[in-house]
Protein backbone atom coordinates (compact mmCIF):
# COMPACT_ATOMS: atom_id res chain seq x y z
CA UNK A 1 0.00 0.00 0.00
CA UNK A 2 2.09 2.84 -1.34
CA UNK A 3 -0.24 5.50 -2.62
CA UNK A 4 1.12 8.67 -4.20
CA UNK A 5 -0.19 11.07 -6.86
CA UNK A 6 1.42 9.09 -9.71
CA UNK A 7 -0.10 5.79 -8.55
CA UNK A 8 -3.47 7.48 -8.03
CA UNK A 9 -3.43 9.00 -11.52
CA UNK A 10 -2.61 5.63 -13.10
CA UNK A 11 -5.82 4.22 -11.61
CA UNK A 12 -7.89 7.39 -12.20
CA UNK A 13 -6.50 9.09 -15.34
CA UNK A 14 -9.36 11.58 -15.37
CA UNK A 15 -7.36 13.45 -12.68
CA UNK A 16 -4.21 13.73 -14.85
CA UNK A 17 -4.51 17.52 -15.25
CA UNK A 18 -1.88 18.72 -12.77
CA UNK A 19 -2.95 22.35 -13.22
CA UNK A 20 -6.39 21.47 -11.83
CA UNK A 21 -5.33 18.62 -9.53
CA UNK A 22 -1.88 19.49 -8.19
CA UNK A 23 0.33 16.85 -6.62
CA UNK A 24 -0.02 18.69 -3.30
CA UNK A 25 -3.82 18.57 -3.49
CA UNK A 26 -3.82 14.89 -4.47
CA UNK A 27 -1.37 14.06 -1.67
CA UNK A 28 -3.51 15.92 0.86
CA UNK A 29 -6.61 13.94 -0.02
CA UNK A 30 -4.65 10.68 -0.11
CA UNK A 31 -3.60 11.41 3.48
CA UNK A 32 -7.21 12.03 4.50
CA UNK A 33 -8.40 8.93 2.65
CA UNK A 34 -5.75 6.74 4.28
CA UNK A 35 -7.20 7.60 7.68
CA UNK A 36 -10.72 6.65 6.56
CA UNK A 37 -10.00 3.26 4.97
CA UNK A 38 -9.24 0.48 7.47
CA UNK A 39 -6.82 -2.01 5.85
CA UNK A 40 -7.97 -4.75 8.25
CA UNK A 41 -11.43 -4.58 6.67
CA UNK A 42 -10.59 -3.55 3.11
CA UNK A 43 -7.63 -5.96 2.76
CA UNK A 44 -6.66 -6.21 -0.94
CA UNK A 45 -9.14 -3.45 -1.82
CA UNK A 46 -7.50 -0.90 0.51
CA UNK A 47 -5.87 1.03 -2.34
CA UNK A 48 -9.18 1.19 -4.20
CA UNK A 49 -10.92 2.61 -1.13
CA UNK A 50 -8.21 5.24 -0.72
CA UNK A 51 -8.41 6.12 -4.42
CA UNK A 52 -12.21 6.47 -4.35
CA UNK A 53 -12.15 8.77 -1.31
CA UNK A 54 -9.39 10.82 -2.92
CA UNK A 55 -11.28 11.05 -6.23
CA UNK A 56 -14.46 12.10 -4.38
CA UNK A 57 -12.70 14.99 -2.66
CA UNK A 58 -10.86 16.04 -5.81
CA UNK A 59 -14.14 16.14 -7.76
CA UNK A 60 -15.68 18.33 -5.06
CA UNK A 61 -12.60 20.57 -5.13
CA UNK A 62 -12.93 20.94 -8.90
CA UNK A 63 -16.56 22.03 -8.48
CA UNK A 64 -15.44 24.66 -5.98
CA UNK A 65 -12.68 25.88 -8.31
CA UNK A 66 -15.13 26.10 -11.22
CA UNK A 67 -17.61 28.06 -9.11
CA UNK A 68 -14.92 30.50 -7.97
CA UNK A 69 -13.65 30.94 -11.55
CA UNK A 70 -17.02 32.36 -12.65
CA UNK A 71 -17.57 34.51 -9.57
CA UNK A 72 -19.58 31.96 -7.63
CA UNK A 73 -19.13 30.98 -4.03
CA UNK A 74 -16.91 27.91 -3.62
CA UNK A 75 -18.15 25.29 -1.20
CA UNK A 76 -21.85 25.80 -1.90
CA UNK A 77 -23.65 22.49 -1.37
CA UNK A 78 -26.00 21.15 -4.01
CA UNK A 79 -27.53 17.73 -4.40
CA UNK A 80 -27.98 15.67 -7.54
CA UNK A 81 -29.92 17.40 -10.32
CA UNK A 82 -33.29 15.77 -10.88
CA UNK A 83 -34.68 18.14 -13.53
CA UNK A 84 -33.42 20.92 -15.77
CA UNK A 85 -35.22 23.13 -18.29
CA UNK A 86 -33.80 25.50 -20.87
CA UNK A 87 -36.34 27.32 -23.03
CA UNK A 88 -38.68 24.57 -24.33
CA UNK A 89 -36.36 21.64 -23.64
CA UNK A 90 -36.42 19.84 -20.32
CA UNK A 91 -34.62 16.83 -18.92
CA UNK A 92 -35.16 14.93 -15.70
CA UNK A 93 -33.30 12.07 -14.07
CA UNK A 94 -34.29 9.36 -11.64
CA UNK A 95 -31.74 10.27 -8.98
CA UNK A 96 -33.15 7.62 -6.65
CA UNK A 97 -31.96 4.87 -8.98
CA UNK A 98 -28.33 5.90 -8.51
CA UNK A 99 -28.25 6.80 -4.82
CA UNK A 100 -27.92 4.89 -1.58
CA UNK A 101 -30.03 5.45 1.51
CA UNK A 102 -28.42 7.83 3.99
CA UNK A 103 -25.46 8.46 1.68
CA UNK A 104 -25.30 12.14 2.64
CA UNK A 105 -21.98 13.73 1.70
CA UNK A 106 -20.88 10.67 -0.27
CA UNK A 107 -23.83 11.08 -2.68
CA UNK A 108 -22.30 14.25 -4.11
CA UNK A 109 -20.09 12.31 -6.57
CA UNK A 110 -20.10 8.94 -8.29
CA UNK A 111 -16.77 8.22 -6.59
CA UNK A 112 -18.34 8.80 -3.20
CA UNK A 113 -21.21 6.48 -4.05
CA UNK A 114 -18.81 3.73 -5.13
CA UNK A 115 -16.77 4.21 -1.96
CA UNK A 116 -19.83 4.11 0.29
CA UNK A 117 -21.23 1.05 -1.46
CA UNK A 118 -17.98 -0.84 -0.87
CA UNK A 119 -17.46 0.59 2.63
CA UNK A 120 -20.84 -0.72 3.72
CA UNK A 121 -19.86 -4.18 2.54
CA UNK A 122 -16.47 -3.95 4.25
CA UNK A 123 -18.17 -3.03 7.50
CA UNK A 124 -20.66 -5.88 7.50
CA UNK A 125 -20.15 -9.13 9.32
CA UNK A 126 -17.56 -10.05 11.91
CA UNK A 127 -13.85 -9.53 11.75
CA UNK A 128 -11.43 -11.78 13.57
CA UNK A 129 -7.75 -11.06 13.89
CA UNK A 130 -5.61 -14.11 14.70
CA UNK A 131 -4.53 -14.27 18.31
CA UNK A 132 -7.19 -11.85 19.59
CA UNK A 133 -10.35 -12.71 21.46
Amino acid sequence: MSMDPTTFRQAFPEFANTALYSDTMVSTWITVATSLVNPLRWMELTDLGIELVTAHHLALSARDQNAAAVGGIPGTMTGPTSAKAVDKVSTSYDTGAATLDNAGFWALTSYGMRYLSLARMMGSGGLQVNGCW
